[in-house]
């Protein structure tokens, strides 16, 4: 499982005020602490910049570069004109997160990564938002490539992302993402496959978080996922992502296929896997105290 860190982003208090100020050192740290922690790609996130996002992100990849020149950057923000600047200056082939299915965003982004030789994550979000289910994902992945294979992009630079929503709201939409993910080599043989693994867990009390993500990233393996926008301090997340903790993901599979572990005989740490996934499937309510039932 690759890991694309996720931590570089306008929305943490830090990095967003180093970035408005043009201070590189918060900025380096962050990077070099991902190295450390293993990361396989570092996500630039800018949000929308539509201010200033054109002369920002060229200078973010610079900074980033200055200290960590051996991972590939993933240029993260809505405004076009930033993601062509920053593709100018990056040493290693980048990738663009990302591209949506809507004619008006991928008529115009798909050509720029196609002149960049970039990878693009190929966003599942169609001109009616959210789909409903994984046949209406698929339709929309069917478009999107080929769209891209017409412009000369293989599906082996494509990761398709399914969007993740938060369990405690839409917990149906959490297995048709699973089902979704099932289907990719059918439809796009070669393609890859990415998600944004903590909207799994948005709005889930903090402490409840990890053990959500964690869970949901093993289940979405067991389909084929081959990446996910991770969180680089979640060390147990990195260590399961790395063939570390097979016990977790025995656990994890042989619930999914209806074995149900006798619980007696598993640590509280396995226990709570084995629950987290039946909260996962919907086999169980989900609320904030299911772990302590």
């Amino acid at each position: 499982m690759l890991l694309l860190g996720e931590s570089l982003n306008v929305m943490s208090t830090k990095i967003g005020a180093a970035f408005k100020a043009r201070d590189p050192k918060p900025i380096q740290e962050e990077v070099l602490m991902q190295k450390e922690k293993g990361m396989d790609y570092i996500d630039i996130n800018l949000g929308p910049a539509k201010k200033d996002g054109i002369e920002l992100m060229p200078w973010v990849v610079e900074v980033v570069q200055e200290v960590v020149d051996d991972i590939p950057l993933i240029l993260d923000t809505s405004n076009i004109d930033a993601i062509e600047a920053a593709l100018k200056v990056c040493k290693l082939p980048a990738m663009v997160n990302s591209i949506m299915c809507r004619p008006e965003r991928y008529e115009k982004m798909v050509p720029l990564a196609a002149e960049y030789n970039a990878d693009f994550i190929a966003l599942m979000w169609g001109p009616d938002g959210l789909p409903r289910d994984e046949n209406e994902r698929a339709a929309l992945c069917v478009e999107l490539l080929y769209f891209a294979n017409e412009a000369g992009i293989p599906n082996e630079k494509i990761w398709v992302d399914g969007v993740v929503t938060p369990v405690n709201i839409q917990q149906p939409q959490a297995i048709a993402l699973m089902e979704f993910q099932g289907m990719i080599q059918d439809i796009a043989p070669g393609a890859k496959s990415t998600c944004g693994l903590s909207n799994i867990s948005n709005g889930v009390p903090d402490h409840l978080r990890p053990i959500i993500n964690r869970t949901y990233m093993v289940m979405l393996q067991k389909y084929g996922m081959q990446s996910v926008i991770s969180d680089p301090l979640d060390d147990k997340l990195t260590a399961i992502a790395r063939g570390q903790r097979q016990d977790i993901v025995d656990a994890v599979y042989n619930t999914m296929d209806g074995n149900q572990p006798d619980m007696d005989s598993l640590d509280k740490e396995l226990q709570d896997y084995v629950k987290t996934v039946n909260v996962i499937l919907g086999k169980t309510l989900f609320s904030d105290s299911w772990l302590e039932l």
